[in-house]
């Protein structure tokens, strides 16, 4: 199974790509969708974030084909309520070789959107290298959904008034740590008691 990921890997590398119209010229309407309770939603991906597979619930609630996902950058269903510096956790933990938890809102692709508590592992080959990326997302318990909103809306207008896209990270990470140390509680602790 391992050596198919690493083999879909030098596929995506000669997959066209969708336009880049596809990826950007959203228009949001502000309609959520919903998972199911028992609906999971599961990709793989490259080292790249490149999706190398996607399951049936990913593809419905997403909007998105199989064809129209397959070597496309996970970034494709990035909200833009989403702080760059949640993933910018999320990256440093699972290419540290950690899992990782995280309540995310994504962008389908009539511009709705929906909710998901994910769980973010790496995938190792057998000398224990991360060749890639798994991912399982589940409804999120909804009354977590206000304090992250809270959060994120801080986060994001911390990115927003930076002069520029790195300061606005660098400041909004810091925020996020202020705000853990202040709990005394680190981030999987913050995500698991919300």
């Amino acid at each position: 199974m391992l050596e198919n990921v690493e083999l879909m890997s030098g596929f995506l590398d000669r997959v066209k790509r969708p336009p880049r119209a596809l990826r950007r010229s959203v228009i949001l309407t502000g309609r959520e969708r919903f998972l199911g309770e028992n609906d999971l939603i599961v990709s793989k991906t490259d080292l790249k974030g490149r999706i190398l597979y996607a399951n049936r619930h990913f593809l419905d609630i997403s909007g998105f084909s199989e064809a129209e996902l397959l070597g496309t950058p996970h970034s494709i269903l990035r909200h833009p309520s989403m702080p760059r510096a949640v993933f910018h956790l999320l990256w440093q933990r699972i290419a540290a070789g950690h899992e990782v938890f995280a309540y995310v809102v994504n962008l389908c692709r009539d511009g709705d959107h929906y909710w998901v508590f994910a769980h973010v592992t790496p995938s190792f080959d057998s000398s224990e290298q991360i060749i890639g990326y798994h991912s399982n997302r589940r409804a999120p318990r909804r009354d977590a959904l206000p304090a992250i909103e809270e959060l994120y809306g801080r986060l994001l207008a911390i990115e927003r008034e930076a002069r520029d896209r790195r300061t606005g990270l660098e400041r909004s990470g810091a925020e996020l740590d202020r705000l853990l140390a202040a709990r005394g509680i680190g981030y999987d602790t913050f995500v698991s008691t919300l």
